[in-house]
């Protein structure tokens, strides 16, 4: 684990009401498309050595509906990708993963603004994590079950083998998952990461039973599975697209509070080493109810 940084860890309550507001950093928004990957990423305004997310869409979904989700962990200091790939009815999960671990060699690999006056921000290779919603969340669990190596690797139950690449995930975050295609829930036995699973108590289109909590049942490392007890599927969602007619519940500012606090909290445990905020892994929250592994 790396190392703690800061003071003293906070009770569960604290880290969902410091984190659910905006950090203290400026924010900054460009395009993957300039690496000719079309998507989004929203970087602090300065600095070094940060960590890093790759964020993956749900089912039809528009980067732009998670644009606020981006913006706020930036605000904290975690520079935030998100791929606008794989958006057709038959959107590739396993490209999209492709496309995730894609964004984090970009963003590892190449420094993120700036100007001949400016210094840019850069991104620790040693601090980089996945995830993503429904879709995106098996995708990102399909990402992070491949090592990063030049050896292949088979998923457990799939018959498919995937290239090794060269980014190293040190934690995933997975938000109302649904089971992909190779599946995310076999692939889960692979990865030996922290885990945070965070499944939607309302959710008609992938309850818990029959997504998260599956896969944290076969995750491979240490995991936590949280049920937001009053979120349906869409919740997550900012604004309006015409996809909402075909999937049930609609965008929700609690739910969407509550979800960037945790995985804020998660991201900077995990991926920068800040213990004052360790309860977002497993801690109580109002709201929610909670299941180590």
């Amino acid at each position: 684990m790396a190392s703690v940084i800061g003071g003293k860890a906070l009770a569960p309550k604290a880290v969902v009401a410091e984190l659910s507001r905006p950090g203290p950093y400026p924010v900054l928004r460009g395009e993957l498309a300039l690496v000719g990957l079309p998507g989004a990423v929203f970087t602090p305004a300065t600095g070094t050595g940060l960590p890093a997310v790759a964020f993956a869409h749900d089912w039809l979904q528009p980067a732009s509906r998670y644009f606020g989700l981006l913006r706020h962990l930036a605000s904290w200091g975690i520079v935030a990708a998100a791929p606008d790939t794989q958006r057709s009815p038959i959107g590739s999960h396993r490209a999209l993963a492709h496309d995730l671990r894609t964004a984090l060699g970009v963003c590892s690999g190449v420094r993120l603004g700036g100007s001949a006056r400016g210094a840019a921000v850069s991104v620790d290779p040693g601090k980089l994590g996945l995830a993503g919603h429904g879709m995106g969340a098996g995708s990102a669990v399909l990402a992070a079950a491949v090592p990063a190596a030049d050896t292949q690797v088979q998923a457990v139950g799939e018959p498919y083998w995937e290239v090794g690449h060269g980014v190293a995930v040190q934690a995933v975050a997975t938000i109302a998952l649904t089971d992909t295609k190779p599946s995310a829930v076999d692939a889960a036995r692979a990865v030996h990461l922290p885990g945070m699973h965070l499944g939607f108590g309302k959710d008609l289109v992938s309850p818990p039973a029959a997504g998260a909590d599956l896969v944290e049942q076969n995750w491979g490392g240490e995991s936590s599975l949280r049920t937001i007890k009053k979120a349906t599927h869409l919740g997550l969602l900012e604004g309006r697209h015409w996809s909402d007619i075909l999937l049930d519940g609609k965008g929700e500012a609690a739910t969407r509070s509550l979800v960037k606090a945790l995985l804020t909290g998660f991201l900077l445990h995990r991926l920068n080493g800040d213990g004052r905020y360790a309860a977002a892994f497993d801690g109580p929250v109002k709201g929610t109810e909670v299941h180590s592994a």
